[in-house]
């Protein structure tokens, strides 16, 4: 850092560093720091968009260059989401194509089961007459399902998912998985998800070998509201 130049200082004297020039050293420094311990060609959080700016998917968070993203690593922020997303993954455990993880010290073990494909399914788009929600309801078929297994599903980001590349924040996946059928993902738009219990919830038909799940978005004024102390929206009269 300079320490010459600056007003009500003598030469060679330093002097007190102003606001801005102490945020910029610090960046600095945790620039360098970062970049000896973090190759982002590795990170799973850093990405760069079609504009040239550099977007961090953990945070959602976008930076002018590289430094700043690195910069951002070491901060509170980003510390605090790393730490949020490992507790929630060692409590709920990973499960992802044939894959187990547990915890921090077990071993990864693949199961050894040949997958028959994906399920049939057909989706009906459906509105609550009362509330004006839309939603839409899910049949999946599942004749050769493993005995004694019970299909279960999972709502992922956009940014959690591997396949369309570069990621879109307007659109979340919904997953079905149930052995030996491989895992099947359904693309929706990024709504909240009413989860009350009329509307959203799930049922397999254990003679039928078929699942049902039915989900209903919240309406525009609900989503802006629902945080909101004394709007949220309250249940419908009968």
């Amino acid at each position: 850092m300079d320490y010459q130049n600056r007003a009500g200082s003598k030469f060679g004297g330093g002097g007190v560093a102003s606001q801005s020039a102490t945020n910029a050293d610090r960046r600095e420094r945790l620039r360098k720091l970062a970049l000896e311990t973090i190759d982002l060609d590795k990170d799973p959080y850093f990405f760069k968009n079609h504009v040239g700016s550099f977007e961090c998917r953990l945070c959602l968070t976008v930076h002018q260059n590289d430094g700043s993203y690195l910069a951002h690593t070491q901060g509170r922020k980003h510390q605090t989401n790393l730490a949020r997303r490992a507790a929630r993954e060692q409590k709920e455990g990973k499960d992802r194509e044939g894959f187990g993880v547990g915890g921090v010290g077990q071993i990864a073990i693949k199961k050894n089961m040949v997958k028959i494909g994906r399920p049939g399914y057909k989706i009906t788009k459906t509105r609550d007459p009362l509330t004006r929600q839309h939603g839409l309801l899910f049949q999946l078929l599942y004749p050769e399902i493993t005995e004694g297994v019970i299909p279960r599903i999972r709502f992922m980001s956009a940014f959690e998912q591997k396949i369309d590349d570069p990621p879109d924040k307007n659109y979340q996946y919904l997953l079905v998985a149930a052995e030996p059928y491989e895992t099947c993902g359904f693309k929706l738009q990024a709504r909240e998800v009413d989860k009350s219990a009329e509307r959203f919830w799930t049922w397999f038909d254990k003679d039928a070998k078929e699942f049902w799940i039915n989900i209903m978005f919240k309406t525009e004024r609900d989503e802006r509201y629902s945080n909101v102390p004394g709007l949220a929206p309250s249940a419908p009269r009968r």
